[in-house]
């Protein structure tokens, strides 16, 4: 089972946990009363905002179009972004959680505090 760990802006550990792969991370910050911002859990707010890394392989994923654009529309990424066929699933950039499905890879998951 991959582990989680939650971290904020500055590093500090805010939950580590493992999780099975194939559920929404929001989800599981949710069940374990991880302090990671939401709304709506629809992807339609864009306040589950995460940045993930990982030690694995560079994987390419393709982001639903809702994603996208509220990506695009918070101004979390550019219009070259949004208009990319795949994504790695490891970069600088953010995605939702309440988007994101766990992976087989131990994350290290970064919730802004804002």
């Amino acid at each position: 089972m991959p582990q989680l760990r939650f971290v904020d802006q500055q590093q500090r550990l805010l939950a580590e946990l493992e999780a099975q792969p194939g559920e929404l991370l929001l989800d599981v910050a949710r069940l374990a009363d991880v302090p990671l911002h939401w709304r709506c859990g629809q992807g339609t707010c864009g306040t589950c905002k995460v940045r993930i890394s990982h030690g694995g392989p560079l994987l390419p994923v393709s982001l639903g179009r809702k994603e996208r654009n509220v990506l695009l529309r918070a101004g979390l990424i550019d219009q070259a972004a949004a208009g990319a066929e795949c994504w790695p699933d490891v970069s600088s950039g953010w995605r939702l959680a309440c988007h994101l499905t766990v992976g087989e890879e131990d994350w290290l998951v970064l919730c802004p505090q804002d």
